[in-house]
């Protein structure tokens, strides 16, 4: 079923509001003010609070509205449907509009809390069109054993040429492994991990530092590889297994844990001792600068789920010789349970939780720590405004937020929020 609409405005998950019959539908590649003609998700008929739908045609174009970049990722109608950039028909400037937006409604909504929330862009996106800043992409391999990504609502793959959201490192080294010529075995999961060169005159030159897996096995590269990030002044060393969690994009690493200590510091005001918290550490992207550039005598609990990811950060710690930082690998509720004496009472705690957010009862735990502050990354803007209602109603006050579009092209946004005890 077909329909002509009047988009409202912003929606979540890259969506727009529109109306047909009294009934709310969410309409995808479309922008407020557009009169577009839809086709309605199936089945169209249901007796649902809402419909979804997607854009077919567009009878009168928002100024915010361009060509895609990446015609394969733009709407179906249009020969597109790949999906992986949701906000490929927005130009750069409506993009960030689009994520303040979304981000301060779902605080409001959710959160309780009326805050204009700005948007950085990173360093070099503009440049780049919004383009090339994927430091690890994942594909699957075709019938034909070629690369592809699978076709929104059916179960055609499309092979892939080329993944424009890809940094030009990793192309380069999917062009010199032929990944774009296929001869994978059909169904296989293909993965590329490729660390951006931080160093040389030319910026390139990734050497053996990278990472080709099918199906989690390695094919070329490297298993473990080597990111390198200066924070504060300071770089950082970091070595990441090539099938973990790492911030996707190229810059995400530097960007965020400058904004991190940041805000740590500023809480610390110059105290040269602190016990800090670091929750959901990964690899220790924050955990090393928080044991380094906070306070002269410095003692960090960080707790990690994953057993790989703590491994990695375990060396990384190790090959700076810090010996005040107490790793933990589990659960973090049920780790929060049995903090060591000496760890108990925290001046700052930092959190990097996944896209479920950290929930009531981690939001408890931190509050029960009585730390000073609370800091707090967020992929998810929703999950960040419910924990954000919890805290507040724990005796804290937000004291700063601040977004970053560190997933341009599409509706996602990392937001960080600084939380400090009334």
């Amino acid at each position: 079923m077909q329909a002509e609409v009047r988009i409202e405005r912003h929606a979540d998950q890259g969506r727009c509001v529109a109306h047909i019959d009294g009934r709310v539908v969410f309409v995808r590649f479309a922008l407020p003010g557009e009169l577009v003609r839809i086709e309605l998700d199936e089945p169209h008929d249901r007796d649902e609070r809402f419909w979804t739908g997607e854009v077919v045609e567009v009878l009168e174009a928002s100024a915010g509205r361009v060509e895609p970049a990446w015609a394969l990722a733009g709407p179906l109608a249009m020969g597109g449907g790949v999906g992986g950039a949701d906000l490929v028909h927005v130009s750069l400037a409506g993009q960030l509009t689009w994520k303040a937006v979304t981000v301060s409604e779902q605080m409001k909504r959710l959160g309780h809390v009326d805050v204009s929330v700005p948007v950085s862009r990173v360093a070099g996106d503009e440049e780049l069109g919004g383009l090339h800043w994927r430091t690890r992409i994942e594909m699957i391999a075709d019938e034909n054993g070629m690369p592809s990504m699978r076709r929104r609502g059916t179960h055609v793959r499309v092979p892939l040429a080329t993944m424009p959201l890809a940094t030009n490192a990793l192309l380069d080294v999917a062009a010199a492994n032929g990944v774009w010529d296929g001869g994978f075995e059909p169904g296989s999961q293909i993965r590329l991990s490729v660390p951006e060169p931080r160093h040389g005159e030319d910026g390139a030159g990734v050497g053996g530092n990278y990472a080709v897996l099918v199906d989690g096995e390695l094919k070329a590269g490297s298993r473990r590889l080597t990111e390198q990030v200066t924070v504060a002044g300071r770089e950082f060393t970091y070595g990441v297994d090539a099938n973990g969690f790492w911030q996707v994009h190229r810059e995400a690493p530097v960007a965020l844990a400058d904004h991190v200590i940041d805000l740590v510091r500023g809480e610390m005001d110059g105290a040269v001792s602190a016990v800090l918290w670091d929750l959901y550490s990964g690899s220790g992207l924050f955990t090393l600068p928080l044991a380094t550039l906070i306070a002269e005598r410095t003692r960090v609990f960080s707790v990690e789920g994953g057993d790989v990811a703590v491994k990695s950060q375990q060396r990384n710690l190790r090959a700076l010789d810090l010996n005040d930082v107490d790793v933990c690998c589990g659960d973090v509720s049920r780790t929060l349970a049995h903090v060591p004496a000496h760890l108990a009472h925290p001046d700052v705690v930092v959190l990097d939780p996944p896209r479920a957010g950290a929930h009531a009862k981690v939001c408890r735990q931190i509050a029960e720590a009585a730390p000073h502050a609370i800091v707090y990354i967020a992929c998810d803007c929703t999950s960040l405004a419910r924990d954000t209602a919890t805290i507040l109603d724990l005796g804290y006050e937000l004291a700063d937020i601040h977004a970053y579009d560190i997933y341009p092209m599409t509706h996602h946004v990392e937001t960080v929020a600084l939380f400090r005890r009334v």
